[in-house]
């Protein structure tokens, strides 16, 4: 995947704008450090920033049909690429590159090309013949693109709020699952699964095997890779179950031929993290050559402006999770390492968060599982997706993949519903589809850990050691008057008053602020589900240790009864901060 930035119609066809469309596209360098491209029709302009992941040697952009009249710049991985090939026998590609599929498919299909695509994309498509255009980014978000106007009539297309913000009028985040046609000059959604309408309750009785057999489906199929890859793996569910599969089906691959059948896994935390010590179980069970960073609260403290920068978000939730990501992405791609797959997406889907023991009945938890999926593309996703190409390297989620979550999605919420008094604990079908006697995919406790949310399961005392930090720059006095400061998304902790700061000195334009979603959350709840518990709304917090009475770190089992009833922020414990510098064990 890459970084592209495209302006269309834009009526300057000056060296002089030339110029300055390169200068912004550098911007979204880090995205795609091993090549740039830019081509010029007119006053349209389409450029790319590549990261080579699939044909390194000959597959730079944009890309081309047969007569250069169809032209395209794409971030994205096709991943039935060689099926659509097969489809166009009349046409000749110029690449082995899987986007090089697009404008020949366009050029056979229109606009109904895009649902043939199974993959993650974000790209701009421009029919010379006609001088027409297109936008279209994947069903789920996995990509981050944004969309702009100009005072001049110009429409800014980019991977990256840096590289059209200070050039148009009006900027907002493309949604996805939907393109954008220069015909109609409006958005039109091209993928309408069922689930889309959170009134129909779905019916599907629960296959563990189905399931199983669907989640591999979607691990194998981004095993598409001419570069060196690994997984990330915390030791939670989602990590370990990819890992798991990864490493099952590895042996039979091309990237197995090229680099080994030996699986690389990464994992990075607080010394004493939960997460680093489940890392390692899971990765001694599977046998991977595992890597363990660990960093201190003053790395992730000294970061967090160049978090905020590259992630281009203020939310709370995102900024605590990007951080460590943020500083473990730097540390695998020096390792050589250009790909890896993560377990983002499961949450979502099977209503993994804490918060969902207390949904009172199936269709609230459907609908919420619903909302969630369409949110992603501004928390998980874009964390992922943005924390990880910050240094030049790829995130695959499948979790998110297109049948994977049609399979998911079709079974009965009744058979996801949290239920104590039969032992179904968050996430019971997933972990029951994977819990084989004969042949595990991984040691029973992991298989059934309590749910950790990136950011606490670094280690507790980074969320604590943020808050205390914010505690020292943002006073009393700023935050009576942030109503009127940030009348927008008010910040309501003097954490999320920090991060708001350092947003705006980076993107100030109103706009930016608008692309960032808000509301009150608990344990990364939407606020539609606040109301199942009426003890929440007094502890907003997205950490997963404010689902009071069901974390079994939460809290409350941590504030002390004189102080009880003050929110947790104000209680923060003295953290000893360690010596400055990542220290590295593999």
């Amino acid at each position: 995947m890459c970084g592209i930035l495209a302006v269309l119609g834009c009526s300057d066809d000056s060296q002089a704008k030339r110029v300055r469309i390169l200068e912004l596209s550098r911007r979204l360098k880090h995205r795609g450090p091993d090549w740039s491209g830019l081509h010029q029709h007119g006053d349209n302009y389409l450029a790319h920033q590549r990261l080579a992941i699939v044909d390194p040697a000959s597959g730079d952009q944009p890309l081309f049909n047969e007569d250069k009249s169809i032209i395209v710049t794409v971030n994205g991985e096709i991943y039935n690429h060689e099926e659509l090939r097969k489809q166009l026998p009349n046409h000749t590609f110029r690449t082995q590159c899987d986007c090089d599929v697009i404008a020949h498919l366009y050029e056979e299909y229109g606009e109904n090309s895009v649902d043939m695509l199974d993959g993650i994309f974000s790209f701009v498509l421009l029919d010379t013949r006609d001088n027409s255009f297109i936008v279209a980014r994947d069903a789920i978000g996995v990509t981050s693109l944004y969309i702009g106007w100009g005072l001049d009539g110009s429409v800014w297309i980019a991977s990256e709020l840096k590289g059209l913000n200070d050039e148009c009028e009006h900027f907002e985040v493309f949604p996805p699952g939907h393109l954008y046609s220069s015909k109609e000059r409006e958005f039109r959604r091209w993928y309408n699964p069922p689930w889309f309408n959170e009134a129909i309750i779905p019916s599907t009785p629960y296959d563990p095997l189905v399931l199983r057999t669907a989640f591999e489906k979607a691990v194998i199929k981004r095993l598409m890779t001419d570069v060196p890859f690994g997984v990330l793996l915390s030791g939670g569910l989602d990590s370990s179950l990819v890992a798991s599969v990864t490493a099952r089906y590895l042996a039979d691959t091309k990237a197995a031929k090229q680099w080994g059948a030996k699986l690389h896994s990464f994992c990075v935390g607080l010394k004493g993290a939960p997460d680093l010590k489940a890392g390692k179980e899971v990765a001694d069970f599977l046998g991977t050559v595992h890597h363990e960073f660990q960093f201190t609260i003053q790395d992730g403290i000294d970061a967090i402006e160049d978090v905020i920068y590259h992630t281009e978000t203020y939310d709370v939730t995102t900024i605590r999770a990007a951080t460590p990501m943020f500083l473990m992405s730097r540390k695998i791609k020096s390792s050589g390492v250009k790909m890896v797959i993560s377990g983002e997406g499961s949450d979502e889907i099977f209503g993994g968060y804490l918060y969902f023991h207390k949904a009172p009945n199936k269709e609230e938890f459907h609908q919420e599982t619903c909302r969630k999926i369409k949110a992603l593309h501004r928390y998980d996703c874009l964390r992922a997706n943005k924390s990880t190409y910050a240094w030049g390297l790829e995130a695959r989620v499948p979790f998110l993949d297109k049948d994977f979550i049609k399979a998911a999605m079709d079974i009965d919420p009744e058979f996801k519903m949290i239920k104590h008094d039969e032992g179904r604990i968050e996430k019971w079908i997933l972990r029951k589809a994977f819990d084989d006697e004969e042949n595990p995919y991984l040691p029973k406790h992991i298989l059934y850990r309590q749910k950790e949310q990136f950011s606490d399961g670094v280690g507790y005392g980074w969320i604590d050691g943020i808050k205390d930090h914010a505690a020292k720059h943002v006073t009393d006095k700023m935050m009576f008057n942030a109503s009127h400061i940030f009348p927008f998304n008010t910040p309501n902790t003097k954490e999320a008053y920090y991060y708001r700061m350092i947003f705006e000195r980076f993107f100030p334009q109103n706009s930016a602020r608008l692309t960032v979603p808000g509301g009150p959350s608990v344990a990364c709840s939407t606020e539609k589900a606040i109301e199942w518990d009426a003890s929440w709304s007094g502890n907003l917090d997205p950490s997963g240790r404010a689902a009071l009475g069901v974390h079994v770190s939460a809290y409350e089992n941590q504030i002390n009864p004189i102080t009880k009833g003050v929110e947790p922020e104000k209680i923060i414990p003295k953290i000893g901060v360690s010596p400055l510098g990542v220290a590295i064990q593999t």
